[in-house]
Parts: C-alpha cells; sequence; structure tokens
C-alpha cells in the first residue's frame, strides 16, 4: 500500500513539474487562442503543441506497466489512474481554450465515447446470455474451426460482436488447457480485428466509409484478397502453433481425464434476436436521416440516438429474459465492461489533443508525417500504425480526406472513382481506399487499444482464469513477431 501510494505522489509530483517547465508554451498557445477569437471554430489542431499528448502517452503506459509493478494496486484502483490522466489534460485544456475546450470534450464524449460504450455495453449484455453447451474439445483442429466462424461472422455482425459471441465458447471448449494465452491472442487478431474487413458492419471505420458515400459491398470486393490472404496466413499459423503446444500436453490431459460428452446445443437463444436488433439498428443508423438536433452546441443526429436507445433496450430485454442461470454458467459479471469504460473514459479524453492535431494535416505538429503519406503503402502503414494506438475510426476519416484532396475529388464522386472499369474510375483513388481500409482495421490488433473488443476480450479472458501478457508483453511476443511480417507480405504483393 505504501509503494502504491508513493508511486503516484512520484506521477503526481512529476506531472505538475513537467506542466510547470510547459508554462511558457501554454502562454503561447493562450495567446495564439485568443488571437483566433475566443469562440467555437477555433481549429485547435493548428495550435496544440506536439507535448500535449503527454497525457495519452501517460494512461497508455499506466495500462501497460501497472499491472506488472503494482498489480494489486492497478486492481482496485484503475479507474481513479485514468481520471488522473484524463484530468492531466482536461485541466489545462478548459484553462488555455475555454469554451472551445469545452465543446471539444463535450463532442467526443457524446458523439463517440457514450455510443461506444452503449455498444459495447449491448453487445456483452447480449452475447452473456448465449451458452453452448456440450463437450467441444479444443482441439488443434477445433479451435481452428471456431476462429474460422468468429472470423466470417464478424464481417456481418461486427468485431465486438462476434468476439463477444464466441469468447466464451472458445474459453469453454480450452478449459483443461494449459497453453492457452496463443489461442485468445490470435483470437483478437482474426475475430477482434481482420475478420470484420469485408462489410461496413464489421469495423467503425468502414461503417465512417460507407457515411461518406463508399459503395456498401464495394469492402467486400476491394479488400477481400488482402483480408483472405491475411486470415489464411493466420488461420494455418496458428494451427502449426496450437498442436505443436496440444501434443506438448497430451499427459496432462490425459490426467485431467476426456470431458463427458454431451451433444453440442445452444441455449439463451432469444438473444441472436437481440443481437440481430443491434446490428440492424447500426445499419438504420447509416441509411435514415431524419435531422440533428443541438445539445450545448454539438449537433447530434436523430438517428443515432435513436440506434443508443435500442441498443439500451435489446441489452435490458436481454437481461429480463435471459434465465439467471445461463449467465452463471458462462461465468458472467460486470467488472469486464466496467473496467473498459473507466480506462477508455481516460483514453478519449487524452486522446483529444491526438486526433485534433493528426486532423490539421499539414498544418499541425504532425505535418512531417502526413508530408510523407503519398503512396499507397505509406497510406496502408501509416493509417495502419496509427490506429494501433489511437481510435481507428478518425484516422480513417483524415486519410479518407487526405486521398480526396490529394485528387481533388469531392465526396459525390465517391462512388463513381471506385466503379472500377469505367470511364469515371480512379485507380489512384482505389489504391489509396485500399490501403486505408486495409491498414485501419488490419493493425488495429497491433495493441489491445487498438479496436473496442480487443482489450473486452482480454478482460473477459483473465476473468476466465487465462493469465493474458501485459501490454508490452502482446506486442514483443505476439502482434509485432506474428503480425508485422505478415503486413509487409500483403505490402509486398497488394501494394
Amino acid at each position: 500500500m505504501v509503494r502504491s501510494k508513493g508511486l503516484m505522489v512520484s506521477i503526481f509530483i512529476g506531472a505538475v513539474w513537467g506542466l510547470l517547465l510547459l508554462l511558457p508554451d501554454l502562454a503561447i498557445c493562450s495567446a495564439d487562442a485568443a488571437a483566433a477569437g475566443a469562440h467555437h471554430g477555433i481549429d485547435i489542431g493548428r495550435l496544440l503543441p506536439v507535448w500535449t499528448v503527454i497525457p495519452f502517452v501517460g494512461i497508455l503506459l499506466s495500462i501497460a506497466l501497472c499491472p506488472l509493478l503494482v498489480p494489486h494496486f492497478w486492481h482496485n484502483h484503475f479507474g481513479k489512474v485514468s481520471a488522473f490522466w484524463a484530468l492531466l489534460f482536461a485541466v489545462p485544456f478548459v484553462f488555455v481554450y475555454h469554451g472551445e475546450a469545452i465543446y471539444q470534450i463535450l463532442h467526443i464524449y457524446l458523439i463517440d465515447y457514450i455510443p461506444f460504450i452503449i455498444l459495447l455495453w449491448g453487445l456483452f449484455t447480449v452475447a452473456g446470455g448465449i451458452v453452448v453447451r456440450g463437450s467441444i474439445k479444443g482441439t488443434p483442429m477445433v479451435n481452428t474451426i471456431m476462429l474460422l466462424i468468429g472470423t466470417i461472422l464478424a464481417s456481418w455482425v461486427g468485431t465486438t460482436g462476434a468476439a463477444m459471441v464466441m469468447i466464451r465458447p472458445v474459453l469453454r471448449a480450452n478449459k483443461n488447457r494449459v497453453k492457452k494465452v496463443h489461442v485468445i491472442c490470435f483470437f483478437i487478431f482474426l475475430v477482434a480485428n481482420i475478420g470484420g474487413s469485408l462489410t461496413p458492419l464489421g469495423d467503425p471505420p468502414l461503417f465512417l466509409g460507407f457515411l461518406h458515400n463508399v459503395p456498401f459491398f464495394w469492402v467486400t470486393t476491394g479488400i477481400l484478397p488482402h483480408m483472405l490472404l491475411t486470415a489464411a496466413i493466420l488461420l494455418a499459423l496458428f494451427f502449426i502453433v496450437d498442436t505443436f503446444f496440444y501434443r506438448k500436453e497430451k499427459e496432462h490431459l490425459k490426467k485431467v481425464g476426456p470431458l463427458e460428452k454431451e451433444p453440442i446445443r445452444i441455449q439463451g437463444i432469444i438473444n441472436f434476436l437481440f443481437l440481430g436488433g443491434i446490428v440492424g439498428l447500426v445499419l438504420m443508423s447509416g441509411y435514415w436521416k431524419p435531422g440533428s438536433y443541438s445539445v450545448f452546441g454539438v449537433h447530434l443526429d436523430f438517428q443515432n440516438t435513436l440506434r443508443d436507445f435500442g441498443i439500451i433496450v435489446m441489452g435490458g430485454l436481454s437481461l429480463f429474459l435471459t434465465p439467471k442461470d445461463l449467465r452463471e454458467e458462462n461465468e458472467f459479471s460486470w467488472f469486464p465492461i466496467i473496467e473498459v469504460a473507466k480506462l477508455f473514459a481516460g483514453i478519449f479524453m487524452a486522446i483529444i489533443p491526438c486526433l485534433a492535431i493528426l486532423k490539421a494535416g499539414m498544418h499541425g505538429a504532425m505535418a512531417g508525417l502526413i508530408e510523407v503519406v503519398r503512396e499507397p503503402y505509406h497510406y496502408f502503414w501509416v493509417s495502419g500504425g496509427l490506429s494501433s494506438f489511437l481510435d481507428n475510426a478518425p484516422t480513417y476519416l483524415t486519410f479518407f480526406n487526405l486521398a480526396l484532396g490529394k485528387l481533388g475529388l469531392a465526396e459525390a464522386g465517391v462512388p463513381a472513382a471506385l466503379a472500377a472499369g469505367t470511364a469515371t474510375a480512379n485507380p489512384a483513388f482505389i489504391s489509396y481506399l485500399t490501403a486505408i481500409s486495409a491498414g485501419s482495421v488490419f493493425m488495429g490488433a497491433n495493441t489491445y487499444i487498438g479496436n473496442a473488443p480487443n482489450f473486452m476480450v482480454k478482460s473477459i479472458a483473465e476473468e476466465a482464469g487465462v493469465n493474458m501478457p501485459s501490454f508490452f508483453g502482446y506486442m514483443f511476443k505476439f502482434s509485432i513477431p506474428i503480425l508485422i511480417p505478415i503486413f509487409i507480405i500483403v505490402t509486398f504483393i497488394f501494394f
């Protein structure tokens, strides 16, 4: 306990000292803001210096290091650590930019964070009521088939939906396995990320492209070869790795004894109706445009509010109509969603300067990075690399608009520009958008925070007793040595 308090005091003193050192820069920023006019509409991305991303880096390092250095403290106080980094950015941000800062904070919470948590909560709640009973034995072949099913499912119910539906059957099938961390990591690669690349329903950045006139099925045809190659390599590699560990565990599995033979059956089937309802609500919010309204100056769309309300209703009906014993059999608890909600509340606050600077493009502090993005493979790696740590939806949109501006295309011309083989087709834009789409979706698997379900899957697996690797452990033991070589192959073949 003393050590935990000492760590927090050290962090606080270091943060205050850092802010004192940066006061001259704060004064300059304040003067710039005043010159721009103290009203909503200031392009803060042009004014924010690069050091304003320090709280974001701090919260990432806390997620990475605290579970290793102070696990007991982290388990009990991760919400406070998240709030600390959020306030470290928010307080000086509001002090310098006043109303504009308040608007930006309200905007990211009302437009991004609240819908994000509602969707996660809805899918987590509904999927928690689906129980797959039966003697599913986690052999290499069975595990590979389950990952394949989840990968296919992800494009049609979303990576979050597929992950929440499939993670518990996978955990139950491998309950007696000793080495199963790799199963969960490959699950994150395939089901929580790469599988969602074939339709706008699969992953948020693709849905954002759909809202900006990218045809619904262009995604399917445009990224299909890239997805098939990546998924095929990963499934084959997983089968080899899982076979290796399975053979080493044969003696242990013999001692544990065979599972009781029980026919495979699914209970809580009514939850598939609620899952379909959530998918339908998400799709409705993309097609129906009834107008918007304003809350504290932030424009909200009626269809999105209806979607979020509908998702809450779907989750509530699931809780009311699903027998409690089914959730108990699933070892269902609210801790994973609470952990994600608290940590991402801080992440969404601290991410504001990162996204604003990125959105400012050549006029922001990341102008040097934007300048080097010229070829399709640049778009693939830069949009993907940033999506590994930032929200992949606005990252996608930034490079989407960058490509449009580079080629002088208006949004209305997007469908025509993507119609390969026609007179209006623009091969350069097709290449850019393919690279942006693949990078934003695929490379979300590089870290636990790269895509919404990643951290949720980790938390559920840990609740089930799986000793998941740390933030950096996941990167250096799994994502970097496995995914990066595959992405290099994809680059050489397609970009």
